[in-house]
């Protein structure tokens, strides 16, 4: 996996708009790229049938069918929706080498991104990503 960041985001908006927009929990996680505690997250269970959109823009970001059980206390999905709705950029923070990933529409903080874990997905891929930072759209007839 080769690291990327993209071009200017598509949703621009100053930092007050963001704190005007954003609880300050979602801020916090979206904005400043914290995190939220292990199993504490809305959708770390859910098995609902539906999209993953970004809860600061509304992007398209991950679908019900790429999300799988990692018990990593977050939730987990193998593959984004469209190769071009995140962004990933390496991540120096906290004495190790990560891969953030990021909304490719406005570049919000969405989590992290491991390869090589051994789970058996398609991707051997895990896109950790905090719940606060999506929300679900539940497919029609759910």
């Amino acid at each position: 996996m080769k690291p990327v960041v993209g071009t200017t985001p598509r949703v621009v908006k100053s930092d007050q708009e963001w704190r005007e927009q954003l609880a300050p929990e979602e801020y916090a996680v979206l904005r400043q790229a914290g995190t939220e505690r292990p199993f504490t997250g809305e959708y770390t269970d859910t098995k609902t049938t539906g999209v993953y959109e970004c809860r600061a823009c509304g992007a398209e970001l991950f679908r019900s069918d790429t999300k799988f059980e990692s018990h990593c206390g977050w939730p987990s999905f193998y593959d984004p929706a469209d190769s071009d709705a995140v962004l990933l950029r390496e991540d120096r923070t906290m004495g190790m080498r990560r891969i953030e990933v990021l909304c490719a529409s406005c570049h919000s903080h969405l989590g992290h991104v491991f390869e090589g874990e051994g789970y058996a997905t398609p991707t051997d891929q895990r896109y950790c990503i905090n719940s606060i930072s999506l929300k679900l759209v539940e497919d029609a007839g759910d």
